[in-house]
């Protein structure tokens, strides 16, 4: 399965959102990733609904939201209408996982499940059926700029296992570069997520950014980038 490439909007200019991601989706990215913060599930504050329906018109790359709210569900049908291709939960965060994706999934969108670094992945046993995407926290979520945890490597691994013959992607998310990222994409991972590797060096690179990753996580599973 080819690597997709999901620039993380929490690591661009926050004063013209609009122009990072017309950027950032003209450079190559195939999903561009949404990190919603409540500065209470976790530790910072970042955008809601609103900025994302904003950003919609923009392009029309997947919507990769990632929610890191508690509680969630009251929050799901307004980032469904606010443009969400697919919106990510985590089981930390409610006591209904199950609930929330089938909520996710009644709203026409695809359903992620996030889990953090500490949380096994046997939570995962009886959510797969519903589940169209994984997310591998690869630093503790709140803040972006977060140096890459290697014991994640075996997790990664570990989930490819669980899922596979299934229609599910397996994304990660914190402290990907090109040298993580193929470790990641050898581990398993066929989505990164990429916040200050893509963005710390203003628009004028982001293609090249974004070109570095791939090749480096198809030469790791022997594919052509």
């Amino acid at each position: 399965m080819t690597t997709l490439i999901a620039p993380s909007m929490l690591a661009s200019d926050f004063s013209k959102l609009g122009e990072e991601v017309r950027a950032v989706a003209a450079a190559g990215a195939d999903y561009i990733h949404l990190d919603v913060m409540d500065g209470h599930f976790v530790p910072n504050l970042t955008f809601g609904p609103d900025i994302i329906k904003a950003l919609r018109p923009h392009t029309d790359k997947v919507f990769d939201v990632h929610l890191m709210i508690s509680p969630v569900e009251p929050y799901l049908e307004a980032f469904a209408k606010a443009g969400a291709d697919i919106i990510s939960v985590h089981p930390e965060a409610t006591p209904h996982l199950d609930r929330c994706l089938q909520v996710i999934k009644g709203l026409g969108k695809k359903a992620g499940i996030a889990i953090n670094p500490s949380t096994s992945e046997r939570v995962l046993d009886y959510a797969l059926e519903k589940a169209d995407l994984i997310c591998v926290m690869s630093v503790n979520p709140g803040f972006g700029g977060q140096a890459f945890i290697p014991e994640m490597l075996e997790k990664i691994a570990r989930i490819r296992d669980l899922i596979r013959g299934r229609d599910i992607r397996l994304e990660v998310d914190g402290g990907v570069n090109p040298e993580t990222g193929a470790l990641c994409a050898r581990a398993g991972a066929d989505v990164l997520v990429a916040g200050s590797a893509v963005f710390k060096d203003g628009p004028a690179h982001y293609r090249a950014k974004i070109e570095a990753i791939r090749a480096a996580a198809a030469g790791a599973v022997g594919l052509v980038a």
